[in-house]
């Protein structure tokens, strides 16, 4: 876990109230995978608290991380904006991230848990999956964002709340009118989807790798602000919890309570 300043590269805005920033930040993008995440610290010394934002995509080459965020409060309204050659207080990587460990994986985003997808697509493909080998099931609201980027290497399925743009319903409804097979199912996205996916995973008997979002404070562990119930006792309080920003944010379902 690397604690720096980072500059920005290139900001811009996707669609509705969702952003993405480019940082360059060598020590954490060479070190950084699917799944973890940041925190990025405000500039206003009245926010004490860093707001953790999922990666979206690394490119070691170039030292940079890519944040697709949605703007939700103070802080993130804030971050958008910046522009090119600002700089913010960054630390990271955090967390645990995905494990590669399928040959026919089926990747599901809901909401702003669709931008760590798209690393993790990427990382499948350069294990040597081709787009037929990689499943992505995208859930948005109505405006798609991303979309043509997972193209490239995917292949994509799309729900919709309003059926404006592929299956109307959930990713869920997606998976079942596409008939979409895997080996294993990863996934992040708002608390109700992943309760729906750890049951259909259990239905068709596959393993399912999922993250969880949840407000957090220090990030690193110490304040207990980010607990979910689990199966296992934490070494850390001594109770059924997972820390999610460092014992996670990813979780085998079967390990912890939705």
């Amino acid at each position: 876990m690397v604690e720096m300043y980072a500059d920005i590269t290139k900001q811009e805005h996707l669609v509705d109230d969702i952003f993405s920033m480019i940082l360059r930040c060598p020590a954490i993008s060479e070190v950084a995978h699917s799944g973890q995440f940041v925190s990025v610290y405000s500039k206003d010394s009245a926010r004490l608290l860093p707001r953790p934002i999922s990666i979206c995509e690394v490119d070691k080459k170039a030292g940079t991380i890519r944040l697709v965020y949605r703007t939700v409060g103070a802080g993130t309204t804030e971050f958008s904006g910046y522009k090119k050659g600002d700089s913010l207080k960054v630390v990271g990587p955090i967390g645990n991230g995905y494990e590669l460990n399928s040959s026919h994986p089926i990747l599901m985003g809901g909401g702003i848990g669709i931008p760590p997808m798209l690393e993790l697509a990427k990382e499948f493909s350069a294990k040597g999956l081709s787009k037929n080998d990689i499943s992505v099931i995208l859930g948005y609201r109505d405006n798609t964002f991303l979309l043509n980027e997972f193209k490239k290497i995917a292949t994509v399925y799309i729900s919709s709340d309003s059926g404006s743009v592929g299956t109307k319903g959930t990713v869920i409804d997606a998976a079942k009118e596409n008939v979409v097979t895997g080996d294993a199912i990863y996934a992040c996205g708002p608390k109700p989807m992943l309760k729906a996916i750890k049951a259909y995973a259990y239905e068709k008997d596959v393993p399912a790798f999922i993250s969880l979002e949840e407000r957090m404070a220090c990030g690193i562990g110490a304040c207990l602000a980010c607990v979910c119930k689990s199966v296992d006792v934490d070494d850390h309080s001594k109770v059924n919890n997972k820390r999610i920003c460092v014992d996670g944010p990813v979780f085998n379902a079967e390990e912890v309570e939705l």
